[in-house]
């Protein structure tokens, strides 16, 4: 469950901060898709940390 949050939530900041930058349709979409891919690695290794320390 973490992982899919993390990974909207980075695919959504992604998607703002090329707007904020101007940039077109597919700068959104690669911007979305760098930081959808970072929050689902960030996600990954705080699940497996929870699930080590439980």
């Amino acid at each position: 469950m973490i992982v899919i949050l993390l990974a909207l939530v980075g695919g959504f900041y992604g998607w703002r901060m090329a707007k904020k930058r101007g940039g077109n349709r597919l700068d959104k979409l690669q911007y979305a898709a760098v930081y959808l891919m970072a929050g689902t690695m960030l996600g990954l290794l705080l699940t497996v940390i929870i699930e080590r320390l439980i």
